[in-house]
């Protein structure tokens, strides 16, 4: 988004572009190839593979959940980025008890507008994830995640993302489903940085 855009140049950054075409994982291939043919130049902090990404959620996110529910929580929502999360919140929650549901939400299909979100069918696999560790997967479509995102602004005061638009509307989806339980969905993005799009049009 111009937003982003703008920050990184307001760091003083140099942004250089990938193949829009490719999403992620364009810039997933361009990063790595910088970083193998100038390695003395650049620091590859690599989310996607660094087993940090997971452990954070595990030591930070997932107690905090735990805390602030008073351990009540049955079923976690996540968005799958680069997965660290999900996995590492979801593997902390299932220590805490194994009968928590962790349940990841990825884009319906690879043709989608959920900007940070991985179809994981059409995309490089993150090596921290693990489909194994999952109880359920689920595809949010892109314009009912658009809409829910706007929902949490007009209605809750939350000026957040599509990519939390989607997390809304699949924990909705696992809500739906259960007579009584404790949902905690994670919102992974705030909704200025992406003001200049269309999300945000009428």
């Amino acid at each position: 988004s111009v937003e982003r855009k703008k920050t990184l140049n307001a760091f003083g950054a140099k942004v250089i572009y990938s193949n829009p075409l490719e999403g992620s994982d364009g810039a997933i291939r361009l990063s790595w190839k910088m970083y193998v043919e100038n390695p003395d130049k650049y620091c590859k902090l690599d989310q996607y593979n660094n087993p940090s990404n997971p452990q954070a959620h595990h030591d930070g996110t997932a107690n905090e959940i735990i805390a602030q529910t008073g351990g009540r929580v049955t079923h976690f929502v996540a968005t799958i980025g680069t997965g660290g999360t999900v996995m590492g919140t979801g593997r902390r929650l299932k220590e805490f008890n194994k009968d928590i549901q962790v349940v990841a939400i990825e884009p319906d299909c690879a043709l989608h507008g959920l900007e940070g979100l991985k179809h994981m069918a059409s995309s490089i696999v993150p090596g921290i994830y693990h489909d194994d560790e999952l109880d359920l997967k689920i595809g949010a479509p892109t314009e009912p995640s658009y809409e829910m995102a706007k929902r949490l602004a007009r209605e809750e005061g939350l000026l957040v993302g599509q990519s939390s638009g989607a997390a809304m509307w699949g924990a909705l989806e696992v809500a739906k489903k259960l007579k009584s339980g404790v949902v905690v969905a994670i919102f992974p993005d705030g909704g200025d940085k992406y003001l200049s799009t269309r999300l945000w049009e009428e």
